[in-house]
């Protein structure tokens, strides 16, 4: 998305731009305990026995009869499923005003940091003195090179931690460019830290900096990777419009698949 100079987002549209900030900058924490409820429990649990299956899958030494067992398993259940209706879920920013006590939860099933997305490392975000601190660490599904993550993924991980740290602005905001410099090989099955600063704001422009650390044997951390991100701000009205237009395609995709199952072969 590209765009030009201009009022930030929150001017002139009756938000308060420090409350808005403030409630961005809460998201990123733990939802505390007494949040969680029983379903969402559930979810984080099925997502990290998830997150184990797929990581053990890809790299197991376990005999062809237990891969046959895993099999007729897993089809069972993904036909338990099918028995329900299923679309996608999507709790952006655009809900904050509605989040309530817990607005953590619209990142749930986010791709890097959802603690319910499997496909999840995830990335455990926090706002510290003024800037985004991440921890994650990448298991065996997450591979490129022997032993280190795959690229890829790292420019991943960097636009979720600087797509955070620009929030810090009080302003949401699109990726309009994103710059990785990879420094060092990053090692598979290692925490990791990341580091997101915000470092400009000029009209609807934001600038962040991000870097990548392993910590090495003797306790120093070694930098794997940084990168430079701009993002360009959107109001608030336009992410809900984006997510209005979202679920009805979802809704028509779902009717359509409804007529599709009912019509004669």
């Amino acid at each position: 998305m590209t765009g030009g100079e201009g009022t930030g987002p929150a001017a002139g549209d009756g938000f308060d731009e420090s409350l808005v900030r403030a409630e961005m900058a809460r998201r990123w924490h733990e939802t505390p305990p007494e949040a969680m409820d029983e379903r969402r429990t559930a979810m984080r649990d099925v997502a990290d026995s998830m997150r184990s299956i797929i990581d053990h899958l890809v790299a197991t030494a376990a005999p062809t009869e237990l891969i046959l067992e895993m099999v007729d398993q897993l089809a069972s259940i993904a036909d338990q499923l099918d028995d329900w209706p299923s679309g996608t879920l999507y709790e952006g920013f655009a809900e904050a005003a509605n989040a309530g006590a817990d607005p953590h939860a619209m990142f749930e099933f986010s791709p890097f940091i959802g603690r319910a997305n499997p496909l999840a490392p995830p990335i455990l975000l926090q706002e510290v003195d003024g800037h985004l601190e991440g921890q994650v660490c990448f298991g065996s599904a997450y591979e490129g090179p022997p032993g280190c993550v795959h690229g890829g993924y790292i420019a991943g991980a960097f636009d979720e931690l600087l797509g955070a740290t620009q929030s810090l602005s009080g302003a949401p905001g699109m990726t309009a460019r994103l710059t990785v410099n990879y420094r060092s090989p990053t090692p598979l099955r290692s925490d990791l830290t990341m580091r997101g600063e915000l470092t400009a704001v000029e009209g609807r422009k934001i600038f962040t900096n991000g870097w990548l650390y392993a910590t090495e044997a003797d306790g120093t951390e070694r930098l794997c990777a940084e990168a430079e991100g701009l993002f360009i701000s959107m109001d608030f009205g336009r992410f809900a419009a984006m997510k209005e237009e979202r679920e009805q395609q979802e809704r028509s995709r779902l009717e359509g698949s409804d007529g599709a199952e009912g019509s004669p072969g």
